[in-house]
């Protein structure tokens, strides 16, 4: 009588040793970003606003303020929001490429199938580990971005309603990750391709996020920022839901 064989690894588990390197990835992205928005509040706003309310000391001497396009506070903080608003395109190619895409490619998927996991579980299991730390990250970014912006919006002068400063200050930046997450888990399904499906990924997740902004954009006149900012939220979560519920139609037609 044989022994029984060990039970395989949790999938959570293997599925997290997988694509460890996105997470630190992810992981230093959002700690770089938050420490630099932390930065442009604690340091760079407070030297520029004593530098423009200067006056000539004793000795005539002016004190030392400089001016760089690199180290400007609203030049930072504009490339920072833009930055943001523009993530979840990359989210949607590592998605479509890496989290899906490569294992459809590569058989490891079918293999995994005729194991312990069924494709259902296996993609749940995709989905919903990637979508923990994008929410969580993009919730903590949204919140430092926000009370940086209102803390010191008279220095970092851009208009509330531009891309880089409407998306990052509330839960429209996580909502557009889940959206390029679930785009790229449909482009990667439907094309079974490492590079067909980051290409398509990006392009479509692209494609939906502009032609959603042209739909929040004329909004914001009649409604105040924050309807306008939840509204939009909810039109990116039911476009994620949407590519969600197809993933899991076509993978199960995929998996038969």
């Amino acid at each position: 009588m044989t022994a029984p064989s060990a039970a395989p690894a949790a999938p959570h588990r293997s599925l997290r040793r997988l694509h460890r390197p996105a997470l630190l990835g992810w992981t230093a992205f959002v700690l770089l970003v938050a420490g630099l928005l932390l930065w442009l509040y604690f340091s760079e706003v407070p030297a520029e606003r004593a530098c423009q309310g200067f006056h000539f000391s004793a000795s005539g001497r002016l004190p030392a303020c400089g001016y760089s396009a690199l180290t400007d506070a609203e030049n930072v903080f504009n490339f920072l929001g833009e930055t943001l608003s523009y993530a979840c395109v990359a989210v949607a190619a590592w998605a479509g490429a890496s989290l899906i895409g490569r294992e459809l490619e590569s058989g490891t998927a079918k293999l995994a199938w005729t194991q312990s996991v069924s494709p259902a579980r296996w993609l749940a299991g995709k989905l919903v580990t990637a979508a923990v730390p994008l929410a969580a990250g993009g919730g903590l970014l949204a919140l430092v971005f926000g009370w940086t912006w209102t803390s010191d919006q008279n220095w970092l002068v851009s208009n509330r309603t531009y891309d880089r400063v409407f998306i990052p200050c509330g839960p429209l930046l996580p909502a557009l990750l889940l959206l390029g997450l679930a785009v790229g888990a449909l482009a990667g399904t439907a094309l079974g391709r490492t590079l067909p499906a980051l290409g398509a990924a990006a392009v479509v997740t692209l494609v939906i996020r502009l032609y959603l902004r042209d739909a929040w954009q004329p909004l914001h006149g009649p409604l105040g920022f924050w309807a306008v900012h939840l509204l939009a939220t909810a039109m990116v979560l039911a476009a994620a839901a949407a590519a969600t519920a197809g993933t899991f139609s076509l993978l199960r037609r995929r998996a038969r």
